[in-house]
């Protein structure tokens, strides 16, 4: 199967080249390395160093013998991704190619700007190219368990079954994003639907939970094959910067009461998640929705094991609660169904099977390259303007144009090799 990877750059995009390439697909990953860019603003780093795309890619043929294709250029060029479909005729395409940070779409108007512009409108591209160019192209997309927000009601996958005055329907699930960029997904989530109803489309919406892990099969293979780790407050996962805080004798920073739920799973689990997907293809005008992750955790559950996972490795870890930034339920009922993933295969890795071994590990390994200044999470939900601290854009209110194009990266003629 030929299958373009958008967003092939990044932390999940890299390691599912390679995981597909491996496992005889033809590959071509699509990126515009803004999110190296956004580093760069952000005074941000991956824990572990990651080496250019280029590199990545001839490491690989090095080390299997197979090829990987790169495009080098932007989503919200439609010449571009639309040149691209004709030229490779993929059968699939697996879309990671979003800005995926909430509170970087929260920073100031800026952000939440350059968020939504460079999702929504990538997201619409690349629908267009498939329309235009072949129909039958597969959609695998990822979507966000945070488009559903915290209901007091359990959570389906996509739809939910609604009786109201006597007369009964199955609906898409209500949507209660918590940030602009969760926003922006919905947006997508709602755009896709469109077009598989209005054009025949096929698209599977994966509303992905927390992932963690650093190491696959394919990342072990060498040095430059490696993926991100990112654990600063504008990237980073509450797991990993649980753990980055545990290397080097901080307390655990748990965001006020600590109740907050989410869905957790492995890298390993999201590299399978999309191959069943590529397995069984919706059909033609068929929109689905899996929910994609494999366990729950409360905040200060999860801060209790990484607590006891870092004292059997011999550190001593406190816990300490600080003020949320984020405005949302600190306690709350949260219940989502995660089925079909696993009706189609998928044997999940639990959490208590990799914390010590792996991601530890690599976090004792490179705990030297933390930046200590970076881990707090200081972007604040209740004043989203103009904030210090996350680089230039957001200083240079009166220059609208020539940051947003510098951070939201080159566009024009693609470059493929």
């Amino acid at each position: 199967m030929r299958v373009i990877v958008a967003g092939g750059d990044g932390y999940l995009g890299w390691p599912q080249a390679m995981y597909l390439s491996r496992r005889g697909y033809d590959v071509c990953v699509v990126d515009n390395f803004c999110r190296r860019t956004w580093d760069l603003e952000c005074g941000t780093d991956s824990l572990v160093p990651i080496w250019p795309l280029q590199e990545r890619v001839a490491a690989w043929r090095e080390r299997t013998g197979k090829t990987i294709d790169m495009a080098i250029d932007d989503l919200a060029d439609y010449g571009f991704i639309s040149a691209l479909v004709c030229d490779f005729h993929p059968e699939a395409i697996v879309h990671y190619g979003e800005q995926r940070s909430a509170p970087f779409s929260m920073i100031d108007r800026r952000h939440a700007v350059l968020t939504q512009v460079n999702n929504v409108v990538g997201n619409l591209n690349l629908v267009y190219a498939i329309k235009e160019n072949n129909p039958d192209i597969h959609l695998v997309k990822l979507g966000t368990m945070g488009e559903y927000g915290t209901p007091n009601i359990d959570i389906e996958e996509g739809f939910i079954e609604i009786t109201h005055n006597g007369r009964t329907d199955t609906l898409p699930y209500p949507k209660q994003p918590g940030s602009f960029y969760h926003l922006s997904k919905v947006h997508d989530s709602h755009n896709i639907q469109f077009v598989c109803k209005i054009w025949g489309l096929r698209a599977t919406d994966l509303n992905q939970g927390v992932v963690y892990g650093v190491e696959t099969d394919e990342t072990k293979l060498d040095e430059r094959l490696a993926t991100r780790f990112d654990y600063d407050g504008i990237w980073g996962t509450v797991l990993n910067r649980f753990c980055i805080e545990a290397a080097i004798g901080h307390p655990l920073t748990v965001h006020g009461k600590g109740g907050q739920t989410r869905g957790y799973l492995n890298i390993r689990d999201t590299m399978r998640c999309i191959e069943l997907a590529l397995e069984n293809p919706a059909e033609p005008g068929e929109y689905r929705v899996f929910n994609q992750f494999t366990e729950q955790f409360v905040v200060s559950e999860l801060a209790q094991l990484i607590k006891e996972a870092a004292v059997h490795k011999g550190m001593k870890v406190d816990i300490r609660s600080i003020a949320d930034p984020r405005v949302e339920a600190e306690t709350h009922y949260y219940n989502a169904k995660h089925t079909k993933l696993i009706d189609l295969g998928l044997k999940p890795h639990m959490l208590s099977e990799t914390l010590i071994d792996s991601i530890f590990d690599t976090v004792q390994q490179h705990k030297h390259r933390v930046k200590l200044d970076r881990i707090a999470s200081l972007v604040n939900w209740r004043n989203a303007s103009n904030q210090v601290g996350y680089g230039s854009v957001s200083a240079k209110a009166d220059e609208d144009r020539k940051p947003l194009k510098a951070v939201a990266g080159t566009r024009g003629a693609s470059r493929r090799r």
